[in-house]
């Protein structure tokens, strides 16, 4: 009786999981990404001169592409052909180091497609057709994974997927704006930081974008190459945009990825009632917080969006401020923000940001730069260099600093924030006044790097990042390194959590329990970041 339900109860797993595989196979085989079908003849586009790419002296690359979606994306690809390829073999290897089989890479492509099967329902064919007009530049070398086209489309979700695992990843964006007496000129001003990090390879090509549809207004976007959405930009009318996650539940499946919406709200929107109204328009299928300021309304609001849920923000001081939990009326109790609130750093942050901004009020491009650079914590604390819970991770892919009302901005360059914010002015990029010069820069208004922090804190962060990876390539093999590589270890970043966690982690590997305990214990003093990582070192201190 006994082996009968035994088998029986094995026969319906069987059976079950056999059903599950069907599934999934149809769902996979019945993915449709909606492959534009024309041909397009990329020499005779490339001779339109419908893209032009240079680099600036700070290695940052700027580009403009003009015309129809074919001809910009046409024109694009063929200008940052080896870009496109740089950038994709970075993502692709940054893959390898967290999952180092391609069998198992090649399973989780298989999977993001099955997740994507029904995205390219929701983008609208213009994006799509410039989205494959770009992709016919991109590299041969993957292609047994999927054609050229769908990768770049779904490279497109994949700041959205990151976000959506941001529990994992440990990143958060901030952002703030100022405007009427909180703001030094009386009119808005934006800063934000873009922590979204798929390693330093990645984040080595910085990309200015300056576009020119043939329908709807000229913007520029902040990202990287090959990136059509938005992640921070700025139209012609002094219209602003920049995400910032939000804690949401897991996605099952995709929608329109957020920076595509974000870039469809820059080409089609001059206020916040417009830019709110896109939004509206469209599916997500993740949680996200769009900072929008406006020169026409000479304000800013923050559009928080779900894949059930459309709200807006509108501060009632002259100042909004922008970590990664939701914080209008119809989201702000929701159980997700909830959680993001008790258990992360976002809290933390905007109480750091509330400090910063009171201290640099009212706001202008300096103090606002100010912000986006500090690496302390609370009440100026010292919390460790790179603890999520500071306004400058030290892992940002950009920094950004929007005037609106003057059409102008200043980005940052390598190393991260403490380098010089170099400013541009979008109204001389498009009325052609720079078209003779070799970069689009405002030379005369960009801002000093920071050279105490170049000179101190980054030769810190390059050394102590180093020898992270070679104490988890010992714990790893479990074998010993000397007594000062330790010593050197601890005295780089001293009131890091993170750094006893990870000596913590080698002592135990090493056979050293009781220091292994110690150090554990030392990280549960300091300032940790999230509950999850709390509650991962209490688990091994009590395994132990």
């Amino acid at each position: 009786m006994v082996w009968t339900v035994t088998a029986w109860v094995l026969g319906t797993l069987v059976a079950l999981m056999a059903i599950f595989i069907v599934i999934c196979v149809v769902l996979y085989f019945r993915a449709d990404f909606r492959e534009p079908n024309i041909e397009i003849d990329l020499k005779a586009i490339a001779a339109k001169e419908c893209a032009h790419l240079a680099q600036n002296r700070h290695g940052v690359w700027e580009a403009r592409i003009k015309g129809n979606a074919i001809e910009r994306g046409a024109a694009y690809g063929v200008a940052c052909r080896e870009l496109l390829e740089y950038q994709e073999e970075t993502f692709f290897n940054r893959i390898l180091e967290l999952i180092p089989f391609k069998r198992s890479v090649k399973f989780l492509h298989n999977i993001i497609i099955l997740f994507n099967r029904n995205m390219a329902r929701h983008i609208p064919e213009e994006y799509r057709n410039e989205i494959y007009a770009m992709s016919l530049s991109a590299s041969d070398k993957y292609n047994d994974f999927s054609t050229k086209y769908v990768r770049q489309l779904n490279y497109h979700a994949a700041h959205d997927i990151g976000h959506a695992m941001q529990r994992y990843m440990l990143v958060g964006c901030t952002s703030f704006a100022a405007w009427g007496k909180s703001s030094a000129t009386g009119e808005p001003i934006v800063g934000r930081n873009f922590d979204f990090y798929m390693g330093d390879d990645f984040a080595k090509n910085k990309m200015v974008l300056f576009v020119e549809p043939s329908k709807g207004m000229r913007f520029v976007s902040l990202s990287w190459p090959g990136m059509m959405g938005v992640v921070s930009g700025m139209n012609e009318q002094g219209l602003s945009i920049t995400l910032n996650a939000l804690e949401g539940a897991m996605p099952i499946s995709s929608a329109m990825p957020i920076s595509l919406i974000a870039r469809h709200i820059l080409q089609h929107a001059t206020t916040i009632d417009e830019a709110y109204a896109i939004a509206k328009e469209f599916k997500c299928f993740v949680s996200e917080s769009m900072l929008v300021a406006s020169s026409k309304d000479g304000c800013a609001a923050l559009i928080e969006k779900t894949p059930k849920c459309t709200a807006i923000y509108r501060s009632a001081e002259s100042h909004i401020l922008c970590s990664n939990h939701a914080q209008s009326e119809a989201l702000r109790n929701e159980k997700h923000n909830i959680k993001n609130i008790e258990t992360t750093d976002s809290l933390y942050r905007y109480e750091r940001l509330e400090e910063l901004f009171k201290n640099h009020a009212p706001i202008d491009v300096n103090g606002a730069i100010n912000i986006l650079r500090d690496t302390r914590g609370k009440h100026n604390s010292d919390i460790g260099l790179g603890n999520e819970k500071a306004i400058n991770q030290i892992i940002a892919f950009h920094s950004v600093v929007f005037e609106p009302t003057k059409l102008r901005f200043w980005v940052s360059t390598s190393p991260w924030q403490f380098g010089e914010y170099i400013c541009y002015d979008i109204g001389k990029v498009f009325s052609g006044e720079l078209d003779n010069k070799e970069s689009y820069t405002l030379e005369e208004l960009c801002v000093a790097a920071d050279s105490e922090a170049i000179e101190k804190i980054c030769p810190r962060i390059y050394r102590y990042r180093e020898l992270c990876d070679v104490l988890r390539a010992h714990a790893k093999e479990r074998t010993h390194t000397t007594d000062d590589i330790l010593a050197e270890f601890e005295a780089l970043n001293p009131n890091f959590y993170q750094t006893y966690d990870l000596l913590g982690d080698y002592m135990a590997a090493t056979g050293n329990r009781v220091k292994a305990v110690q150090m554990w214990i030392k990280a549960l003093s300091l300032e940790v970041a999230q509950e999850n990582e709390r509650k991962a070192i209490e688990r091994k201190i009590r395994k132990i």
